[in-house]
């Protein structure tokens, strides 16, 4: 293995994560493939047999874990909730009644019941998006995994952003956001085609020769030093620049985002949602689903979107009743069943959780507050070995008692499906100091 060490070149091994920054062999792909490798093989070959992809799926203001994949069947009456559990198809494997398409498919799903990592229980996607709590942070803030794999990766295609969130601005901006590029800066943040941009992405009237033109023109302007730029921003201009030129030069990312390319049956299964905003958050649009799924297929590696807001502190089992699970279960299995339907549910990794749990007990308003010390999420495709449950509660659902799973570990399984050690690989701050993609987490062995 190649490593770097105080800017000298030197052949190691059994040296610690602190000692060096390791490049070269990407473990996950276990054959010395280096990361060059990958991205011409992904070039030639597409997204079913190399380029790997994420979908996360943000549930803004965090779901009560208690009436969906942990219900407490055992506890008394102010906590339990008013829903029973069903049988899944998997054997010893139980969820909400409101969840029947979830059960039918629970082979497929992996259900985390023991999620922790909030540090307060305050409304923030941060933690998500990036695994790390949002406190000691480097200046700029530290960037989230879309961010980090569009540095680290680049495009597998110059018209195909490596990074699409699809959540348009919220009320609450944590509830609107896509994951922040951190101190990576503005060229690796999300490409959202929400809004206005949608209609920009293609050409009108313009050729590609004189587009170029204007580009030659546009950069014989631009004669400030590069190296003058502390804060790393004429950088980022550039690389947006590059990326929107990609992006008008190629309809791949246009033709992606055009329902009307799909098959009619297709878009029946996923269904509408409410593409309303709901309150403060974001809408229950399950075209976005479907669209995530056009998007990794084009060529995106890392595409967020954001549903709903589950902020429920009244009318908890109501919302979830009439509102809220019977889209999410049509939602998610009409993805999960798609990708494995279309043979990408090796290539498509797909992780769906919000910031924290819900309090185990019901308060006077019929609803759940917050409750930062456990809550849950759902894994599958990647690969994975699905049909299994990671993590349990106690018989109030408030603490964990098997297998607590944090969020980054969650986010490193997420990098080894992509191929990138997280444990190994850094990227620099705006100080020039190299900054781990994670804390001290490792990849899930259970799921790999």
């Amino acid at each position: 293995m190649l490593t770097i060490r105080n800017g000298k070149y030197r052949l190691c091994d059994g040296h610690t994560r602190r000692d060096v920054l390791r490049i070269g062999a990407l473990g996950a792909f276990g054959a010395g493939l280096t990361l060059p490798d990958l991205l011409r093989a992904e070039q030639r070959k597409g997204i079913r047999n190399g380029h790997k992809a994420v979908i996360m799926v943000y549930m803004c203001g965090a779901p009560p874990h208690q009436d969906m994949y942990d219900l407490k069947v055992d506890a008394p009456s102010e906590i339990r909730g008013p829903f029973n559990p069903i049988k899944t198809n998997v054997p010893g494997i139980e969820i909400s009644e409101l969840l029947p398409r979830m059960a039918g498919m629970m082979d497929k799903l992996i259900p985390l019941r023991a999620v922790y990592g909030s540090p307060d229980g305050a409304h923030d996607s941060y933690i998500c998006y990036t695994g790390r709590a949002k406190r000691n942070e480097p200046t700029g803030g530290w960037p989230s995994v879309g961010s980090c794999v569009s540095k680290l990766m680049g495009p597998t295609d110059p018209g195909v952003p490596p990074f699409i969130g699809l959540a348009p601005d919220a009320g609450h901006p944590p509830y609107g956001s896509p994951g922040l590029p951190g101190f990576l800066g503005q060229g690796h943040a999300a490409f959202r085609p929400s809004g206005p941009v949608g209609q920009d992405m293609v050409l009108n009237g313009i050729d590609k020769a004189r587009l170029g033109r204007r580009r030659s023109l546009l950069e014989s302007f631009d004669t400030m030093r590069r190296d003058i730029d502390a804060t790393g921003q004429i950088h980022g201009l550039d690389q947006i620049q590059e990326r929107a030129l990609g992006i008008l030069t190629s309809k791949r990312l246009a033709e992606a985002l055009d329902l009307s390319k799909e098959d009619p049956r297709i878009i029946a299964r996923y269904g509408k949602g409410d593409p309303a905003k709901h309150g403060d958050g974001a809408p229950r649009n399950l075209q976005h689903f479907l669209l995530a799924r056009r998007l990794v297929e084009a060529g995106a590696r890392v595409v967020t979107l954001n549903f709903g807001r589950w902020d429920f502190h009244s009318n908890n089992h109501s919302e979830l009743k009439d509102k809220y699970l019977p889209l999410w279960d049509q939602g998610v299995t009409a993805l999960v069943e798609d990708l494995h339907q279309r043979g990408l549910d090796k290539d498509v990794a797909v992780v769906m959780w919000g910031e924290f749990g819900r309090t185990p007990t019901i308060n006077k308003d019929a609803g759940r507050d917050h409750w930062p010390r456990v809550g849950g999420g759902l894994l599958a495709g990647g690969g994975f070995k699905t049909g299994q449950v990671i993590g349990a509660t106690d018989r109030l659902g408030g603490e964990p008692t098997d297998r607590p799973t944090h969020f980054g570990e969650v986010i490193a399984t997420l990098y080894r499906h992509l191929g990138i050690d997280a444990t190994q690989t850094t990227v620099d701050d705006l100080q020039g100091r190299p900054r781990y993609l994670v804390d001290d987490y490792e990849p899930m062995k259970e799921v790999i």
